[in-house]
């Protein structure tokens, strides 16, 4: 039941969300960024990524890239890693970076106050990283560990078979985090040569939130940005039509079977993104309303919970099935979740289920913008998908359009007379 607290606060998010306002801001030295000004707190925001992620590691060095965004402030400049890390703590200053398949990301959060400091230690860390030879190691125990720790989980045993099989010998099925033995292998040497390679200026999105006017940001972008190359030597990656069709088994010694189940999906410039966005969402994306919900817990108490989502990537993209089950109900639960997909591909939704995603997929986009990080995110993702500087204003009334017949004929296009790949880890019944 929707609380008269819970609407008041969703409607001072939505007011936010068409409240905001993005100005492009560029640089004397030709750096851009989106910011969305906002002084009623004196914080700023900064996203950014880099064109180039874990497709661009080298076969036999895989993990370089997740490990390069582990020590990019493990020292920097002058100051060593304790000292750095001393110096973000002092001031209060958060400075972070993480990698996806396709792009490098980072992130600065700072008080206004102290934003001269944090540019400071950001420039550093993006120009001047140090890679010395202890705090590198000490990041590659700690990501070795992780690797170990996801090969007695479930999820991420599936995981890696789903990639596997589905995008085979392309540069998508590198383990972002690689293995035990690639990681280890991993010198200060192979850091600064992928440093090198990514960070450059070229397809950088930068999204800025916060107390800072477009000035201001203009001689920050200049401080952090203007000194890297213009140009990197990344590696060209090609299209990829997923392979499918294939029902994997990984036995494992767990009490419940974990099931994934997987489709080609559709890249984010995709004319029918937005209908495929709206389709998923009484499919499996909606959670509590959702068909695979519903039909999988909620009628059968088969799972906690059955899912799905679409994952756009630049050069494919996957629509993925999930569900965990106990080991002697995981083929029924894998039948019923394909009933659904055959049900969304045949007959598709009535008038009111989609009028009511609509609803909610309007209703809740302005919880993406109440925090600035959070719409910081929004911007870099934004750019990254060549969405348009005006997405803010036009996604709502793009939902709002989304027909009966856009969803029947998307769902058919991804679903009808399609063979997804079915991968379950758990124990198989005899």
């Amino acid at each position: 039941m929707l609380t008269a607290t819970t609407f008041i606060t969703l409607l001072a998010l939505t007011r936010l969300a068409h409240a905001v306002e993005v100005e492009k801001v560029v640089s004397p030295q030709g750096i851009e960024a989106w910011l969305v000004e906002d002084h009623t707190v004196p914080i700023i925001a900064m996203n950014f990524s880099f064109d180039g992620g874990s497709t661009q590691d080298p076969s036999g060095k895989e993990g370089l890239t997740r490990l390069l965004a582990a020590t990019l402030d493990e020292g920097a400049g002058d100051l060593t890693s304790e000292e750095f890390q001393g110096k973000m703590e002092e001031l209060a200053v958060s400075i972070s970076f993480s990698t996806g398949r396709d792009r490098f990301y980072g992130s600065l959060r700072t008080l206004r106050p102290t934003l001269p400091e944090a540019t400071e230690l950001l420039s550093l860390a993006v120009n001047a990283p140090r890679f010395d030879e202890s705090p590198v190691e000490r990041m590659k125990i700690q990501l070795t560990t992780q690797i170990k720790r996801n090969e007695s989980s479930p999820s991420a045993i599936a995981g890696r078979q789903l990639a596997d099989f589905m995008f085979s010998d392309h540069p998508y099925a590198r383990p972002t985090l690689g293995t035990v033995d690639t990681m280890g292998a991993l010198q200060p040497d192979d850091l600064r040569a992928q440093h090198a390679k990514i960070l450059s200026r070229r397809d950088l999105k930068i999204g800025v939130v916060g107390a800072i006017d477009a000035e201001s940001l203009a001689q920050m972008l200049d401080t952090v940005f203007a000194s890297l190359p213009e140009q990197s030597e990344l590696v060209d990656v090609a299209e990829l039509m997923p392979q499918t069709g294939s029902n994997l088994h990984r036995e494992f010694e767990v009490p419940q079977t974990t099931i994934l189940l997987a489709l080609p999906g559709l890249k984010r410039d995709d004319p029918d993104y937005q209908a495929a966005y709206v389709m998923n969402h009484i499919l499996g994306g909606g959670t509590f309303t959702s068909w695979m919900y519903q039909e999988v817990r909620e009628k059968r108490g088969l799972s906690y919970g059955a899912s799905t989502s679409l994952s756009p990537y630049r050069h494919t993209g996957l629509l993925i099935g999930s569900a965990a089950t106990k080991s002697d109900r995981a083929d029924e639960t894998v039948d019923v979740m394909l009933e659904q997909l055959q049900r969304m591909a045949t007959s598709g939704p009535t008038e009111e289920e989609l009028d009511a995603a609509k609803r909610f997929i309007t209703g809740s986009y302005a919880l993406r913008f109440d925090t600035s990080g959070k719409i910081a995110r929004q911007l870099v993702a934004l750019q990254n998908a060549d969405l348009g500087i005006d997405y803010f204003d036009r996604r709502n009334s793009e939902i709002e359009a989304i027909t009966l017949e856009d969803v029947q004929r998307v769902a058919k296009r991804l679903l009808a007379e399609q063979e997804p790949t079915i991968v379950t880890v758990g124990t198989k019944e005899s």
